[in-house]
């Protein structure tokens, strides 16, 4: 029986380069999401492709445990979900070469201008993630703040390692792979309009 402490994973210690393979049975694609909240894509995508080997960074205390209860529920060996800041987690202890898709979906858009810094999508940290993707790995960002979404494509553009890809090239198959996010869903149903920007790995 899976439980929760088998979807855990605990942080890297600092200095530490993880091998992603080392936290599952067997090894597969790797893809990672950032910010998974309660788990909503994680289950929707593992369940779907059993062969993917995937790892959600959620950082809300609440939200983590709940994710990782979901995932151990419905006996998701190929998931797993750790708590720690995920630009730190990109940044300073991903490998080079190791991730296949990378998930960004609804990343806080700090609206205010004074916090416009503390955004995730920056030149910064699209190098590291660029260093951690494979040759031919795709990047998928999602987001419903227009302003936020401008600085990701001009971010997403402005990085050499990076081709611009329709959405649906990247693999997204709604009524296969998801249902969508829980902030998809929601804002959906307040006729929200979601920019969606998708990226390849040159």
């Amino acid at each position: 029986m899976l439980a929760m402490e088998d979807i855990m994973v605990e942080p890297p210690a600092d200095g530490e380069v993880v091998d992603p393979m080392a936290w599952f049975d067997s090894p597969g694609p790797f893809e990672l999401e950032i910010g998974c909240g309660k788990g909503g894509f994680l289950l929707s995508r593992g369940r779907a492709h059993p062969e993917v080997r995937l790892l959600g960074i959620e950082w809300a205390n609440k939200f983590y445990k709940y994710a990782a209860d979901r995932m151990a529920r419905w006996k998701l060996e190929n998931v797993r979900v750790m708590r720690t800041d995920a630009k730190v987690f990109v940044m300073h202890h991903l490998p080079a070469a190791c991730i296949d898709v990378l998930h960004i979906y609804h990343p806080d858009p700090w609206p205010k201008k004074r916090h416009h810094k503390r955004r995730l999508i920056q030149p910064p940290f699209v190098e590291a993630a660029v260093r951690s993707m494979k040759a031919g790995a795709r990047m998928l960002v999602q987001t419903d703040h227009p302003g936020y979404f401008e600085q990701i494509q001009t971010v997403i553009a402005g990085h050499d390692g990076l081709r611009e890809i329709a959405w649906e090239e990247a693999g997204y198959i709604p009524d296969e792979d998801w249902g969508g996010t829980n902030y998809e869903i929601k804002y959906a149903r307040e006729g929200r309009d979601i920019f969606r920007i998708a990226a390849q790995r040159q």
